[in-house]
């Protein structure tokens, strides 16, 4: 079970300011997390509230002001700037919201380039995304350009060019905002599949309530804390996690049926 194994990113009391005096920013203000393999983690919680800085940290994007990060057991409070670059390049995927497809490339050009920046030939490479986008149902589409894909198909496309590499992490931000219900739908269940098939961490930044289903696991956040943690207990319920703070009443607030 994942929470036997261990964890694959740990955060313990986590702190990130921006500015200083009068324009100081207490983004995050202390957080503690733990996101296993082989599970989604959904972090949800009103704008502004530390979510896509809190993503931003544990993917080495951004130095904590204090607190230890621990990332598939590297610390990353105590890598070089390099070292995080190579580290990031090789462990982690990235989804964004706006998916972030270069306009001039095919659909599997976009999804090669994490592994010819990795040193591989252009021509392995490529065969290498065909091969993946055709097991995403896009194997019809790889030599599209993105203005002649939908956003889902757009999204399939990110999402490979996220995995081509096989990270161990993969983290999403908002990856469902800008899609329709059955899209977003078909996109989670994808999702889904590269965590529990793959023993990958997935964590994914929401403000789609559509889409919590497909968490293992919730982290609530509020005002740069984690307030609660609830996870699934096989039926499909969400209960909270035993230990895990409530402030906020994040049990209460309608995902336990």
């Amino acid at each position: 079970m994942a929470t036997q194994a261990q964890a694959a990113v740990t955060c313990r009391d986590v702190i990130k300011n921006f500015g200083s005096g009068d324009s100081l920013v207490r983004a995050l203000r202390g957080v503690d997390l733990e996101v296993f393999p082989g599970e989604l983690t959904l972090l949800v919680g009103p704008s502004g509230c530390g979510k896509t800085t809190l993503l931003s940290v544990v993917a080495g994007i951004l130095e904590p002001t204090s607190g230890q990060v621990n990332v598939l057991q590297h610390d990353l409070t105590r890598m070089s700037q390099s070292k995080k670059v190579r580290f990031r390049r090789q462990n982690i995927g990235f989804v964004f919201q706006q998916f972030n497809l270069l306009p001039a490339l095919t659909a599997a050009e976009n999804v090669s380039i994490p592994l010819i920046l990795a040193g591989q030939s252009r021509r392995r490479a490529q065969a290498a995304a065909v091969e993946l986008l055709g097991r995403m149902d896009m194997g019809n589409r790889a030599h599209a350009l993105p203005t002649q894909l939908s956003g889902g198909q757009q999204q399939r496309v990110a999402i490979a060019r996220a995995l081509i590499h096989h990270p161990r992490l993969l983290v999403c931000d908002e990856p469902t905002s800008a899609l329709d219900a059955k899209t977003g739908h078909t996109i989670m269940e994808v999702l889904r599949s590269v965590a529990v098939e793959g023993e990958r961490a997935v964590i994914i930044v929401t403000h789609d309530s559509r889409v919590f289903e497909f968490g293992d696991r919730i982290a609530h956040m509020e005002d740069g804390h984690i307030i609660g943690v609830e996870s699934q207990d096989g039926t499909g319920r969400l209960m909270a996690e035993s230990g895990a703070a409530t402030v906020g009443g994040a049990s209460q607030r309608g995902l336990t049926a």
